[in-house]
């Protein structure tokens, strides 16, 4: 897998993309960035990304962005799984969540928080 790169938004962007996930980078440029969205090529300016060349393994924590319709009201910060991007709830400040969709068992990662460019 020499050469792979994933990458993940560090602004808040109209875009098919989840906060704080991650995904795979098809092809990496100077101004853009194509990234892989559910089997499609979706290019988002590369000023605007967090690139990283290890695969993440660590849940990212995102603060409930404002005006958000898709999360439930009540959720005030949530995480999304490194695997499968799939959104939980967080109250306490476990070390590590099982995900509920793919099953995998991840470390959370409180001392690097998405904050979505804010």
């Amino acid at each position: 897998m020499a050469g792979m790169r994933w990458a993940r938004l560090r602004v808040d962007l109209k875009l098919p993309l989840r906060r704080g996930a991650w995904y795979r980078v098809h092809d990496l440029g100077a101004l853009e960035t194509a990234v892989e969205v559910n089997n499609t090529v979706v290019p988002v300016p590369s000023a605007f990304l967090q690139i990283v060349e290890a695969p993440p393994r660590k849940w990212t924590v995102v603060p409930r962005p404002a005006g958000a319709v898709r999360i439930p009201e009540e959720w005030t910060q949530y995480v999304v799984c490194p695997s499968c991007r799939e959104r939980v709830q967080v109250e306490r400040r476990p070390s590590a969540i099982q995900c509920p969709r793919c099953h995998g068992i991840f470390e959370v990662a409180w001392d690097e928080p998405y904050d979505g460019g804010l």
